[in-house]
This record gives structure tokens, sequence and C-alpha cells, in this order.
């Protein structure tokens, strides 16, 4: 299955609100700056389509979905997810989603219906990650998955946390991931806090591993020796340091995600956004 094929496959009126590149023309030409959805979920749970036009208030211009489930974006028809979504003037670029091999194939066909241009699996659960040989294996489902999604028209990739930085034995289960994966099919959603977190500069990996990282996701450190999430440019991540390395690591969209708020979360947001829109990049 490829786009134009299941474009081809559903009514019309559906193959219209599908986004392909050249819909990305209806959106402003200035910076993209994205946000993950995770960042509000409180706020989503009780008012998802006010939380939404408050992000697009505070300047964001792209979301990243992390509520699939059960073929529904929060509850939300693909259909539905994507009119709300681009109707407040926000491309729904990505989305967070547990899919498997066994049920790749209708999560190919709802994501390319809510208009989004990648599907990025953002944990792996503990019983999964026991070994080397459990990412070597992960590696060859993740191969299989983005070939599929490629196929299709879809980009496919891997977020991470800190634990693949653990070492098992004498190797590093992110490199075995990065090693093993094709980058023809998947693609690394670079958390850079948690790959800060787990001991390792971005610009290690941008240099070692080329082109790996289309995806990003963007969150600051604190100067304390809990390493809490901050605000963008408040923290110890040197942000504007990392960007100048984007065109290395292939980097073609980011999104802040900040977990935890020591001050009201939309002001948070707006704050981060000023940050990153000041940037050259």
């Amino acid at each position: 299955m490829n786009r134009r094929t299941f474009v081809k496959g559903i009514s019309a009126t559906a193959a219209a609100t599908i986004i392909l590149p050249s819909d990305l023309l209806a959106f402003p030409k200035t910076k993209v700056i994205g946000i993950q959805l995770y960042t509000l979920r409180d706020l989503i749970a009780t008012d998802f389509t006010g939380t939404l036009k408050k992000i697009r208030k505070a300047g964001y211009n792209s979301v990243e979905a992390a509520g699939y489930g059960d073929r529904k974006f929060y509850g939300y028809s693909p259909k539905e997810y994507k009119k709300i979504v681009t109707g407040l003037g926000l491309a729904p670029t990505s989305s967070h989603s547990n899919v498997s091999i066994e049920n790749i194939g209708p999560a190919i066909e709802d994501h390319l219906e809510a208009g989004m241009n990648y599907l990025v699996i953002p944990y792996l659960g503990e019983e999964k990650r026991k070994t080397i040989d459990d990412y070597k294996k992960l590696a060859g489902e993740f191969n299989a998955m983005g070939k599929l999604c490629r196929e299709a028209g879809l980009g496919f990739g891997y977020h991470n946390h800190a634990f693949e930085f653990e070492k098992m034995g004498n190797e590093i289960p992110y490199d075995v991931l990065i090693e093993n994966t094709d980058p023809k099919y998947v693609f690394m959603q670079v958390d850079l806090f948690w790959m800060v977190y787990g001991g390792h500069q971005p610009e290690e990996y941008f240099t070692r591993y080329p082109g790996r990282f289309e995806l990003w996701h963007i969150k600051d450190m604190d100067n304390t020796p809990n390493r809490e999430c901050t605000e963008i440019g408040d923290g110890i991540i040197n942000y504007a340091k990392v960007f100048k390395m984007k065109d290395l690591a292939g980097m073609k969209h980011f999104f802040v995600e900040q977990e935890a708020f020591k001050m009201d979360p939309i002001k948070s947001i707006a704050k981060s956004h000023h940050f990153l829109k000041s940037l050259s990049y």
C-alpha cells in the first residue's frame, strides 16, 4: 500500500482530508515550532479543543499527538481529529502510537487519514528489552514496520528515554537500535533531555550517526541535582549550539515536550516558544 493507492481507495471526501507535503502550503511560511500534546495532557483530558486553541495562541503551528487508541485520536476519528487540528491552524504532523507489527496496517491508514507524516513508537516496556538480543529483535521489527510505513508515504521512528543509554555488557542499547535499523525505513526521534540525562551529548550522536535524527523532542534540564524539566532556554542544554547541528543530524521537525511544571503550563509553553522563535536555525 502506498499513499497514492490509499487515497484512491477511499471516498473523495475522506481523500480531501489527507495532508500531503504540498498541503503544507496552507500553513504559515514562518518557523514551524511544534509541541508534543503529552505536555498538556491534564488540560487536554478536560478540554481538547480549548487547549489546542491555547497552544495556537502561544505561537505553535504543529502538533504531535499522544492519544491514539482503538483507531481514534483522543476519542476522535482520524478525519475528525484532522478537521479540529487543521481548523485551528495547526499541522497534525506526527503521533506517538504504541503499535506493533500485528496492527501496523490499520494504524498506517488511520495516521494517513489524520493528515500525519510520521508515526513514532514512544516507549518500550521492560519485558521487551531485557537483553541486547531483545534490542536486536526490536530493531528487526522496527525495520519491518518502517518498510510498510515508508511504502505508504509515512515516516516511522523510535523515541528514546534514558534507559537505552545504560550499558548492557559492553554495548549501549541505543547504539544497537541505530546500527541494526535501516535508515531507509527507521529514524530516531531523539529526546535531547533524556539523551543528556543518560550521560551523552547530542553532538556526539549527530557526528557518529549523521542523518538519523529526523525528529527532535526539545526539553530543557534545570541545574539542580534532580535534573528536572524546565522551560527551553532556562536550563543547561545549549540549544543554540545544538540547533547549529540540525542539518548534520537530519532534523526536519521538532516538538517541545515538558513533563512537569513549576509555573502555569500555558505560560510555560509560551516562554519556551518565545526562546525557540528567537534562535537562528
